[in-house]
């Protein structure tokens, strides 16, 4: 390893146990993956909240106790608690109780208290060409993709590592030559429907990760995208196949043409997306028949951003939940803060939707009723809800979310 004299300072435990535990850690990771070096990196964020048991509380509190500070600005994931709202969290209380305590001890490192899992909707969103650490499947590809900053998928303890080291390992995703895409998608002629959708974006989101199979894949077609319809392209390519970063040709930063995206290569592979390919996609995200009754609604798989609320506004103005049907959107703090100065929150909230901070409805016991199904417009949150918490699933678009809520059963645009 090629380590700088403070690298030395630090892994020599001349800056305290704590610097000591994480570069042997760091550096044993390095021998693993063959990293020649590490390289200082400008923030963080740490995917660790999620209270998974006593090991999520002991690697925290050890680097507490042995006076373990983060040396860059480091945001935090969902955790298990909405700690401004602990009264809608269900489950044992011994675990809401360590979920509370695990989220205090990353505070007690100097981690910022965002708790949200789309921090790049804070005022901690990175910069083009930023080398960072990021833990948190749809950051990650956001980050990489749309932002263009440089991190890898950084799992558990790692990324907290690299936080208080303020150093990642000289690898993967960091180095220009790895980011060069290797696969490319082309979509086909669409219908009118189907252009600048978001369903579309989360339906190539779900195919490209299924099929990429590791390797950096490059979209070409889509038309100019939202930051919304691209994070939900990513959120789902993450889900469905680990997909850490995409290039879409003419949208994001990486790829202003097809020969960019690729580097002046050849793709290894390219494959024609079909309209029905699309379709069925979209159809497998669903566990549950057209007409089924619901038990919730769910959307904010990332968190809802601004925008989002701003547009489910617009779809209330005649809106009236179906009785005992739970409406429930997740989203960070710092949106809260602009929706509720902003006078959106009564909206919503009048309209009987209970709006969720620190934490989401599918990892966390939220829902009151997990016998019937849950709808969603997150690709995310329908590939992954089944399996987390035990539910069947729908998924439709946002228009088809709230028209369902309306009348308590799966309701969708036929168009």
């Amino acid at each position: 390893m090629q380590l700088t004299s403070d690298e030395r300072s630090m892994r020599d435990g001349e800056q305290g146990p704590a610097l000591a535990f994480v570069m042997d850690i760091l550096l044993r990771f390095c021998e693993a993956i063959g990293a020649p070096a590490l390289i200082p990196i400008s923030q963080a964020h740490i995917d660790g909240c999620l209270y998974h048991g006593e090991v999520s509380l002991d690697f925290v509190e050890r680097l507490a106790n042995d006076g373990g500070t983060v040396r860059v600005p480091t945001t935090l994931n969902v955790g298990s608690m909405d700690l401004i709202h602990p009264e809608l969290i269900g489950g044992p209380e011994t675990e809401r109780i360590a979920g509370r305590r695990l989220m205090e001890a990353h505070l007690a490192l100097g981690c910022e208290p965002s708790f949200t899992c789309a921090p790049y909707q804070t005022r901690f969103r990175p910069r083009f060409g930023d080398q960072i650490a990021w833990g948190e499947s749809n950051a990650i590809v956001f980050a990489n993709s749309v932002i263009g900053a440089r991190t890898n998928r950084y799992g558990d303890f790692i990324d907290l590592c690299c936080a208080i080291a303020g150093r990642a390992p000289a690898f993967g995703l960091h180095l220009d030559e790895q980011r060069r895409g290797e696969m490319l998608f082309r979509l086909p002629d669409l219908p009118a429907g189907w252009c600048g959708s978001d369903m579309l974006y989360v339906a190539v989101g779900y195919l490209v990760g299924e099929r990429s199979r590791g390797r950096v894949p490059v979209i070409e077609g889509l038309s100019l995208a939202t930051e919304d319809q691209l994070k939900a392209l990513g959120a789902v390519a993450a889900s469905s196949g680990s997909v850490a970063l995409f290039h879409a040709v003419g949208i994001t930063p990486e790829a202003p043409t097809l020969q960019d995206a690729l580097g002046g290569r050849v793709p290894a592979e390219t494959v024609d997306l079909t309209l029905a390919e699309l379709e069925q996609a979209l159809a497998g995200l669903s566990t549950a028949a057209e007409g089924a009754p619901l038990t919730a609604v769910s959307l904010g798989t990332p968190h809802f951003s601004l925008q989002e609320f701003r547009v489910l506004a617009a779809h209330l103005a005649k809106f009236q939940k179906a009785p005992g049907l739970e409406f429930y959107i997740n989203t960070s703090r710092e949106t809260y803060r602009a929706i509720e100065s902003q006078g959106l929150s009564r909206l919503i909230e009048r309209a009987g939707i209970t709006i969720l901070t620190d934490t989401c409805t599918y990892v966390t016991a939220l829902a009151r009723r997990l016998d019937g199904v849950v709808m969603t417009n997150s690709g995310k949150m329908a590939h992954y809800a089944p399996g987390n918490i035990g539910v069947s699933i729908a998924f439709g678009s946002l228009a088809d979310c709230v028209a369902s809520a309306a009348a308590g059963c799966i309701t969708r645009n036929p168009a």
